[in-house]
């Protein structure tokens, strides 16, 4: 399955709120959509807070997609 991607590498921590709160909300008729945050803890955390205060639905990578967040709803 192909996913509409957000990929973090290069951005700095201030403006991944804005940034995925964005990309959530006019990609929202696409979900899934894939988060791209590396191996970042610190990304990682603060796209979950951003997934959380906007009440999406979300699963975390494991293995080798640890670096990514999928968004299944919203």
């Amino acid at each position: 399955m192909k996913f509409n991607t957000l990929d973090l590498h290069g951005i700095r921590h201030h403006e991944v709120d804005l940034m995925v709160e964005n990309y959530v909300y006019l990609n929202q008729e696409d979900m899934p959509l894939k988060i791209v945050c590396g191996n970042s803890q610190k990304m990682h955390s603060l796209v979950k807070m951003v997934l959380d205060r906007i009440e999406c639905e979300y699963e975390e990578g494991m293995g080798n997609n640890y670096g990514a967040i999928i968004v299944r709803k919203i």
